[in-house]
């Protein structure tokens, strides 16, 4: 219980009468925790979780907490910690259903927002395939591997095999990189030439390799690696 605060301002009773969106971030997750401890209440739990570490701070950080994260904060034990990623999830695939479906993607600004938006909180690598018809809309993308190393699983062979099979008059590669820095490395480079050259010869050529680290993005065709 909150026992210092009046109790139309606890977080169940305000959300009531004032709605969600006036409470704060530490009000929202203390009403998802439900109780704190015997040391500490709900909110300063809240709190304590909105605050893990420098790196792992606010709503940001708190996409990046692992089960190992949260089981390890005092007052957090297995279900509480599982109740917390499953909302952090659910919020991810709202986001996403919210985003329209057929997309047109004519230039290196609009895929890397939309898919910095898309891969906001990932914690592992994912490698996506974007296909698109001649007007350069996605017709689908399918997730080339996730939480391996790049250049060991993205296989040219398998790429166009989906491509064909998706009738894709081009394609571009989206990767993130957890480490929230975009910076291409040398496997990056090394499958982009890979994948652009064997496209080059099958005639589906690969428009883009985009990779996203936290909110920013680089394009490997805008820095001129196509060139």
């Amino acid at each position: 219980m909150i026992h210092h605060l009046p109790k139309d301002e606890r977080p169940y009773e305000k959300c009531r009468r004032l709605g969600a969106d006036r409470l704060s971030e530490t009000e929202l997750l203390a009403i998802l925790l439900r109780t704190g401890t015997s040391q500490q209440d709900v909110l300063e739990l809240a709190d304590r979780i909105l605050h893990f570490s420098d790196e792992k701070c606010g709503l940001d950080g708190l996409l990046k907490l692992s089960y190992r994260d949260l089981t390890s904060i005092p007052g957090i034990g297995c279900v509480k910690a599982v109740q917390i990623l499953a909302v952090i999830e659910l919020s991810g695939r709202l986001a996403r259903a919210a985003l329209p479906k057929r997309r047109e993607f004519l230039s290196a600004e609009s895929v890397g927002s939309y898919y910095a938006s898309v891969m906001r909180g990932y914690r592992q690598e994912h490698v996506i395939l974007v296909f698109l018809d001649a007007k350069n809309r996605m017709i689908g993308e399918y997730v080339l591997s996730k939480g391996t190393i790049l250049s060991a699983q993205a296989d040219p062979r398998e790429i166009f095999i989906e491509a064909v099979r998706r009738e894709a008059v081009s394609i571009i590669l989206v990767h993130n990189h957890p480490s929230g820095d975009p910076t291409p490395s040398q496997a990056d480079l090394r499958l982009t030439h890979r994948v652009r050259e064997a496209g080059d010869i099958l005639g589906i050529p690969l428009k883009d390799h985009v990779i996203v680290g936290g909110d920013h993005y680089r394009s490997l065709y805008a820095d001129g690696i196509f060139c």
